[in-house]
């Protein structure tokens, strides 16, 4: 039986989050402190008091999400994964909670990827899509029917279920197109720019120099990463892979189903919410899934 630790990405904040952890735990107390003065404003304010919005500024979002993944991880249980995934930010975690990563590096990148994000998308406005109820290959076969406009396949959550991305006239041809193609629905999401699409290659380049000062050690198990859904343990390929992932895809469906592959029978979600746990049954109804305690 082997435990595949997993954590989430951008959109499983809440308000509050993380306030149990920190009033019960010292190391929690001593994480989110630490994580105050990196940033240089009050992240724990804002996870704890914030409303909606607030949680929803870019600078906040990640490094949140990070934070309190990291710190469950911390404090869970027994916890000795046999390997660990995260869905795009939330590979960043993974990182850390596998000892690839120190929290203080692990913090910065994060914080740097997210104004770097922002920044790409300011530049260049675009936008991403939920396609329900297609199969894969014709969701990227109508991406690359598309012409003069950037829309590729960005997430593939769980079967019938991707994220496309790209520029707002290319993602509003697709919704039609896709719809005409047989979808059950083409959701325009609320986020601000065409995440893991080639639109994002400015905060790419932005993180390659960030990353390659990073100090990346042998971690405790391999990481199963976003780009190839495939376990890795060497420091170079890791560093190389967390570059790609802005523009690449996150192969979550392909990665689960690689874990599985390899003995992965439970998965633990570190992290605000349950989406992760959602998808993996949707990938195997046979695995089994909680939250870490």
């Amino acid at each position: 039986m082997k435990k595949a630790y997993i954590f989430p990405g951008q959109g499983s904040q809440f308000p509050g989050m993380g306030k149990d952890l920190y009033e019960q735990h010292e190391e929690v107390k001593q994480l989110f402190d630490k994580a105050d003065e990196i940033l240089g404003f009050s992240i724990t304010t804002v996870m704890f008091n914030g409303t909606d919005e607030e949680l929803k500024q870019t600078k906040v979002t990640q490094p949140a999400i990070f934070l309190h993944a990291v710190a469950q991880a911390a404090v869970a249980k027994d916890f000795k994964p046999d390997m660990v995934a995260g869905h795009s930010l939330g590979e960043f975690s993974a990182l850390v909670a596998s000892k690839v990563l120190r929290f203080e590096d692990g913090l910065r990148l994060v914080s740097k990827r997210a104004l770097a994000m922002q920044a790409a998308c300011e530049a260049n406005p675009s936008t991403m899509a939920a396609i329900l109820g297609l199969e894969d290959a014709k969701v990227e076969e109508i991406c690359a029917s598309i012409d003069g406009e950037v829309v590729v396949a960005a997430n593939f959550n769980c079967p019938g279920q991707l994220v496309i991305s790209g520029t707002n006239r290319g993602i509003e041809i697709a919704c039609e197109k896709m719809k005409e193609a047989g979808a059950k629905r083409a959701l325009p999401l609320p986020v601000g720019g065409a995440f893991h699409s080639p639109l994002m290659k400015p905060a790419e380049e932005e993180l390659a120099k960030a990353i390659s000062e990073t100090t990346f050690s042998q971690g405790i198990c391999p990481i199963y990463q976003n780009v190839d859904a495939r376990p890795h343990t060497d420091p170079e390929e890791i560093k190389q892979n967390l570059i790609q992932q802005l523009t690449a895809p996150v192969r979550w469906t392909q990665s689960v189903q690689a874990m599985i592959a390899d003995g992965a029978t439970h998965f633990i979600e570190c992290g605000p919410g349950k989406v992760l746990q959602g998808l993996v049954k949707k990938i195997d109804r046979n695995a089994e899934v909680s939250s870490a305690e």
